[in-house]
């Protein structure tokens, strides 16, 4: 149980960092002021700011975010009528907004809010100490930061920081970068994995290991056998060998085995295990490893394993829409905790291959063209390429909180489900 906890935070820390550090790097080279960086959600439990952002850690490891200026209510902390504490600079200008009560500053000035701007002419005003007597207009400095209520420092997002201010193409990368870095990910992962097995795993349909007192051990099979059919359905690759081994689980099944020029059948029964859950059949074996392991080989495995997942998941995603929709073909955070178990129970090898699998997935349902979602924020950039000019913040807004209403609601059905295959049945 510890060892899955810990494992399934790791992993979802990486994801989260490697993708959230996608949209980090291009915003700040884009010059779009990231105003946070926050691994988790949540209540934070620790932040650090240098170079105009903040980051922080939160106490839900179950996601995290970038927070660029433009893209959030940046004045929520700023209420009509709220005590804030001012703090200035050497030029009399405003360098701290204090909101927290959390956090005291000296030598800071008392300002009753009455009106402000921070994104426009730069300025904040109100009654010092309380006392109507004395209303005072006070200049924000351009680099200014306001200390949320919450203690977090972030910095002010006037215009031409903010995400809008960005040329098309810089905001079109930015939004893609996440579910990119998520794809380099997985390469890198995918890469590392062959490194640690000693190479590049066949796809021919030969055995390469048979594990000891296995259905496949107990039928006589033997290392280098090939499998060349299930129950008369040729299997010439492994992948297709795999998919009609995990359809048999608990069934008698029939296999023609290719050995020394020769072939013969062989009858049995493939143990059947719950995986995602569903239940698919194992009897085994293991593939063969490529003699022809070079770096290059492996690397190369790094980028086909990746394309061929994102493939996979895209097909399945079509399949979804064509064939039906099931809860059961989505899976959210207790599916990844289940995936998780099993993998720690495998090895670092296993968990690295898990790794890569979900990075995929990450960044392929992020493209999605669904509002909130990475690929809806693409979709509104080439609809506004296309028009020529943006789209409202207003119907942008109405927009994006109608996608993240349905990612929520979604994402609570899924939760459900899978509380229920994973605890219930």
């Amino acid at each position: 149980m510890i060892t899955t906890i810990i494992t399934f935070i790791i992993i979802f820390g990486i994801l989260v960092l490697v993708h959230e550090f996608g949209h980090f790097y291009f915003a700040k080279r884009a010059n779009i002021l990231v105003r946070e960086f926050s691994i988790g959600m949540g209540p934070k439990i620790f932040s650090y700011h240098k170079n105009a952002t903040t980051y922080t850690i939160r106490i839900l490891p179950l996601g995290g975010y970038v927070r660029m200026a433009g893209l959030e209510d940046d004045d929520d902390s700023l209420k009509a009528g709220k005590i804030v504490t001012l703090i200035l600079d050497s030029q009399g200008k405003v360098d701290k907004i204090n909101t927290s009560q959390k956090k005291m500053l000296l030598n800071g000035i008392p300002l009753q809010v009455v009106k402000w701007d921070l994104e426009k002419e730069l300025w904040i005003e109100g009654y010092e100490n309380g006392d109507e007597d004395k209303y005072h207009r006070y200049t924000v400095a351009h680099d200014a930061s306001v200390i949320e209520e919450d203690g977090t420092e972030v910095r002010i997002a006037p215009l031409d920081v903010q995400f809008q201010s960005a040329k098309l193409y810089q905001r079109m990368l930015t939004n893609f970068a996440g579910p990119l870095n998520n794809f380099i990910l997985a390469i890198v992962a995918f890469t590392l994995v062959a490194v640690m097995q000693g190479g590049v795993l066949s796809s021919t349909n030969g055995i390469g290991k048979i594990v000891d007192g296995s259905a496949a051990d107990r039928a006589g099979l033997k290392v280098n056998d090939k499998i060349v059919a299930v129950n008369n359905k040729k299997t010439a690759t492994w992948e297709e060998l795999v998919a009609q081994i995990s359809k048999q689980g608990g069934k008698k099944t029939d296999l023609l085995i290719e050995r020394d020029g020769k072939k013969h059948k062989v009858e049995l029964t493939p143990k059947s295990r719950e995986s995602n859950g569903q239940k698919i059949g194992q009897i085994g074996i293991e593939s063969k490893m490529n003699k022809n392991s070079s770096p290059l080989a492996i690397i190369t495995y790094g980028f086909t394993e990746t394309w061929g997942m994102i493939v996979a998941i895209f097909s399945a995603l079509v399949g979804m829409f064509t064939k039906g929709f099931s809860l059961n073909d989505l899976g959210g955070p207790v599916a990844m905790y289940s995936y998780t178990s099993q993998a720690a129970k495998y090895g670092v090898v296993n968990v690295i291959r898990l790794l890569a699998f979900l990075s995929v997935n990450l960044g392929v349902v992020n493209l999605l063209p669904i509002p909130a979602l990475d690929g809806g924020k693409l979709l509104l950039n080439v609809v506004e390429g296309i028009r020529r000019k943006p789209i409202s913040p207003e119907k942008e807004g109405i927009i994006t909180l109608i996608g993240f209403g349905f990612l929520m609601l979604l994402m609570v059905l899924v939760t459900w489900n899978d509380i229920q295959r994973y605890f219930f049945n």
